[in-house]
């Protein structure tokens, strides 16, 4: 098993933090996005989107974070997302969120002061608020976002948030938030996701 992936992704960090968990041996393949090697043939004829991680896995590829995570459940670790119509549902509609407003607000700050772009930051720190308000109203009195087990969702949502203050976002007001992510990084096999000192981690 092969995981094309670059460090400061945490779309890869995502996949790699569930393959630590799961146990599951695998090969770790530096695709160097600073020298675009994410848009040169050999990768785009893995993922035409030009984009990571990519896993390699008997012979099949499979592109796309979250579809990683799926695949990787459905195959190896169906506990991680039941089949159950509305277990399976609720997964999946933060896998959503995860591809949609995590993507759009706490990773696109993050990436804002990771490369020193100069786009506005207020409506992606207020966007990233707003889904971290919502993600703390759902905590409230559970351990894990979807269900009552750890779920891919959890999986999905744990890299970003950790590192949400790289991109100017606070965590302070967000214990249920806070001790949701220090549940995450308890689970056996986890896979740290490397800090960087920007925005207000500097």
């Amino acid at each position: 098993m092969k995981l094309h992936y670059h460090p400061i992704s945490g779309h890869a960090h995502r996949v790699q933090n569930f393959l630590s968990i799961l146990g599951l041996p695998h090969q770790l393949v530096l695709v160097d996005l600073t020298r675009g090697e994410h848009k040169a043939p050999p990768f785009l004829a893995l993922n035409p989107f030009g984009q990571v991680p990519v896993l390699e896995d008997g012979g099949h590829v499979i592109p796309d974070s979250n579809a990683i995570l799926v695949y990787l459940a459905r195959r190896y670790a169906p506990e991680w997302l039941p089949a159950a119509p509305l277990a399976e549902a609720a997964v999946q509609r933060w896998l959503s969120v995860a591809a949609g407003d995590v993507a759009f607000g706490m990773a696109a700050a993050r990436i804002v002061q990771l490369f020193g772009r100069a786009d506005d930051m207020a409506p992606l720190v207020a966007r990233a608020h707003r889904i971290l308000a919502l993600m703390e109203a759902q905590l409230t009195g559970r351990e894990w976002i979807a269900l009552d087990t750890p779920t891919i969702a959890d999986i999905s949502l744990y890299s970003y948030a950790a590192r949400a203050p790289e991109g100017n976002v606070d965590l302070v007001p967000y214990p249920n938030v806070r001790a949701w992510l220090e549940r995450i990084e308890a689970l056996p096999g986890f896979a740290p996701f490397g800090r960087t000192p920007v925005g207000l981690a500097a």
